[in-house]
């Protein structure tokens, strides 16, 4: 059940990500999507936390949300990551895959 929470804490910060983008703190709407997804994404985390390792967790929602960011970002706001971004965002896609493959502190 950890990962199932841990999903929804990352799609719920992607929506708050977005919505900050979107005019967080000067629009009223956006501001409230904003709060409300991070509320929900940190109450999912804690969830989370119940089964899965705290540095586990936050590597995995921080590495995913990254990379989930960044695709919002190139196809709504046509904000397109160089190269050097790709591969960073690459090794970060493989970082998690390492953690979850081969870390001794979780079960798998």
């Amino acid at each position: 059940m950890g990962y199932f929470y841990l999903a929804i804490a990352i799609m719920m910060e992607v929506v708050a990500m977005t919505a900050l983008k979107s005019g967080g703190f000067s629009k009223l709407l956006p501001t409230l999507v904003m709060a409300t997804g991070y509320g929900i994404s940190f109450y999912f985390m804690l969830l989370a936390l119940k089964t899965i390792p705290m540095g586990i967790t936050y590597a995995i929602w921080a590495g995913i949300g990254i990379v989930l960011i960044a695709v919002i970002g190139a196809v709504r706001y046509n904000e397109t990551p160089d190269l050097p971004a790709i591969i960073g965002m690459s090794l970060i896609i493989l970082g998690v895959i390492v953690i979850h493959t081969f870390s001794k502190t979780i079960a798998h």
